[in-house]
């Protein structure tokens, strides 16, 4: 089948429904969880803002629109390898300077819910990945992949989504190893349904927060606080990852959208 075929095959399949497209994004507003930083860090991303400009009235009787306050690692968001320190110096790092082929690839999703739900600081191993792919199949170049641990059930209240106690942070997410070896495969980037692409205990592994040390100094794309995993099958589905080209842009909150063949 040519290309062309494939495209015009594409199209019909999505109007009538063979093809559907899961909304893996949550809601971004005034109550989406946010990321909050220690008090030695002075400044924390602001919570969601939206302020009315007009809506039919004497500020403007035909059209409604709103300004916004936001930070570019809000709610269901896109994290670009100038984010990291490790990925500063890639000139193609940042959301108006990557290259967008590489956002719309395959993705691969690892089912850790039952785990995730016994265990909020449960650990992604290279080991469980390949046990994994035994079963699925293997992650090969250019693939998204992203841990599924249900963690979106949690994000109607922040408290909750963040898990945080004297300890600090309680959430899944992968291991130092477990990076390693996605990253050996030359995947484009990783995915996360918790507030971050890291676990809540992160900072105390070596390196401190793999996924996002890792994946940026391999310029590779970091995806947080994804939503839906649960509708989409362990392989076979496609994700559209994009950030808003904002110039100079460390990331970017995004509709990530994937497509399931039914």
């Amino acid at each position: 089948m040519s290309s062309s075929d494939m495209l015009s095959n594409l199209g019909p399949m999505l109007l009538s429904g063979q093809i559907e497209v899961v909304d893996c994004t949550g809601i971004l507003g005034p109550n989406t969880p946010i990321l909050q930083l220690p008090p030695d860090f002075a400044k924390n991303t602001p919570k969601v803002e939206i302020h009315k400009i007009s809506e039919y009235d004497e500020d403007g009787p035909f059209f409604a629109w709103n300004w916004m306050v936001l930070g570019e690692h809000t709610g269901t968001h896109f994290d670009a390898p100038h984010h990291w320190i490790t990925g500063k110096d890639f000139e193609d790092g940042y959301t108006d300077t990557l290259a967008v082929q590489r956002l719309v690839a395959p993705v691969n999703v690892i089912d850790c819910s039952k785990s995730a739900k016994s265990d909020p600081d449960f650990l992604l191993t290279a080991d469980h990945v390949k046990s994994w792919e035994q079963e699925h199949g293997s992650i090969n170049k250019g693939e998204w992949v992203v841990m599924r641990t249900d963690w979106d059930n949690r994000a109607h209240d922040q408290d909750l989504f963040l898990n945080t106690d004297e300890n600090g942070p309680h959430s899944p997410g992968p291991t130092v190893d477990c990076l390693e070896y996605l990253l050996s495969k030359d995947i484009v980037g990783w995915g996360s349904q918790c507030i971050g692409t890291d676990a809540g205990q992160a900072g105390g592994m070596d390196p401190p927060f793999p996924a996002h040390n890792l994946l940026h100094k391999n310029n590779c794309f970091g995806l947080a606080s994804l939503a839906n995993l649960d509708k989409l099958p362990a392989k076979g589905a496609i994700l559209i990852a994009a950030p808003l080209k904002i110039e100079k842009g460390t990331g970017s909150p995004i509709r990530a959208l994937a497509l399931v063949q039914k």
